[in-house]
């Protein structure tokens, strides 16, 4: 009883974690992708005075029944104002929301979410251990390039994280299980991103205003530096979508060579972000140039679709019929501990996605989730309840036969 009720309040907090940690994600993401369209719709001001008291750019909008008018500096302005609005609590919330999900099922549930030992056995403090210093070395890496002669150079700078990353990639799918090595490598770049926004960002603005306060001019370095992360952030954040939701589709984190399809995905998603910037510059890029972003991202994504796409049970209608006794059997043994109205798996308060498993004819109702999940090896979740290969192919082999028949 006392492992039920602790799975069961384990579950409420992830809930209300998740629940926190996807409300201040929208906050977050929706500010960063308002003001980088606010940059890229700035127009010179109507008014000759406005331009002659330092005004950069501005943008008029209608929204919600009135009439805006957002204007930017060039700099600063002449004062400040008694009131500035800041935006930093919402990617500081998401990020530490999100790492309190981490923890809380990748992390302490590390058997079942985070290791695969026929990626690398792994113990559990050493799992974690890895995926610590995976989020810590990813930004300082990162930070490195971008503070190196390497960083005066926008598009070089570019490729040289691009192919950082596709490495970190590389590295976590063969660590960890498919769907923690997804999750790792999003939380990396989502900690990269609100460490700019913490270590970078936020300071060049304070350095601003404290330049106004005490009456210096300011450094337009520290704005740079910020403007060049904050561009970084709008191309990361899709693919740290994509990552957070990704435990969902097996497909993609139990492909054979799912490095492939994390780095193709993240890409897309990139490429996705960049149409969007792209269009929002319609008047300095032809149309074929901003559409070639948009381009990439659909060819990408058909191009795994085709390459994902679910081959045949070699040989399933010659091989012999298997006994449905025997299937059930291996069922009861390996996917009902967890697949059960009341699982006895310790963690496990519900079945996951509320699909029960106890009966030949529960089975049948889920079929193709079923098939999915035993074919990219990402159920049993870590093998905790150790199926074979030969079982886990006895099944499958059944399913073929079900699938064939009329």
């Amino acid at each position: 009883m006392g492992d039920a009720l602790a799975a069961y309040l384990t579950d409420w907090l992830g809930l209300l974690v998740r629940w926190l940690h996807i409300v201040a994600g929208i906050a977050w993401i929706g500010a960063s992708f308002y003001f980088v369209w606010l940059d890229n719709h700035l127009e010179a001001p109507l008014d000759a005075r406005d331009a002659a008291d330092g005004i950069g750019g501005e943008v008029w909008a209608v929204h919600g029944g009135g009439f805006y008018r957002a204007q930017k500096f060039r700099l600063a302005p002449a004062s400040l104002p008694p009131t500035l609005h800041w935006f930093y609590w919402e990617a500081y919330t998401t990020w530490l929301s999100g790492f309190a999900l981490l923890c809380l099922l990748y992390f302490l549930r590390a058997d079942a979410y985070l290791i695969d030992p026929d990626v690398l056995p792994l113990g559990a403090g050493a799992a974690v251990a890895i995926a610590l210093g995976a989020l810590l070395g990813c930004w300082l890496v990162y930070d490195g390039l971008c503070r190196s002669p390497l960083g005066r150079h926008a598009r070089a700078l570019g490729l040289t994280i691009a192919a950082v990353t596709a490495g970190e990639a590389f590295g976590l799918c063969h660590v960890f299980s498919g769907r923690g090595a997804f999750m790792v490598f999003g939380a990396a770049l989502g900690s990269i991103m609100v460490a700019n926004v913490l270590f970078v960002i936020i300071p060049g603005q304070r350095e601003l205003v404290r330049a106004k306060r005490e009456g210096r001019t300011p450094d337009p370095g520290p704005g740079l530096r910020g403007k060049q992360r904050s561009v970084h952030n709008t191309y990361f954040t899709l693919p740290v979508v994509f990552a957070m939701l990704s435990n969902h589709y097996a497909l993609t984190t139990g492909a054979p060579h799912n490095w492939l399809v994390l780095i193709a995905l993240s890409f897309a998603g990139a490429c996705i972000r960049a149409w969007f910037v792209a269009r929002h510059r319609r008047a300095v890029q032809p149309a074929a140039r901003r559409a070639l972003p948009a381009v990439l991202a659909v060819g990408t994504l058909a191009g795994l679709i085709v390459a994902l796409a679910p081959r045949q049970l070699s040989g399933a209608g010659a091989a012999p019929a298997v006994d449905v006794a025997v299937v059930h059997e291996i069922v009861e043994r390996r996917c009902v501990p967890c697949h059960a109205a009341n699982p006895t798996q310790v963690g496990f308060a519900a079945p996951p996605n509320g699909i029960v498993l106890e009966t030949i004819e529960q089975l049948q109702s889920h079929l193709p989730e079923v098939q999915r999940q035993l074919a990219t090896r990402s159920m049993p979740l870590g093998n905790l309840t150790g199926m074979t290969d030969q079982e886990r192919a006895t099944v499958l082999l059944w399913i073929g036969h079900r699938a064939g028949m009329p």
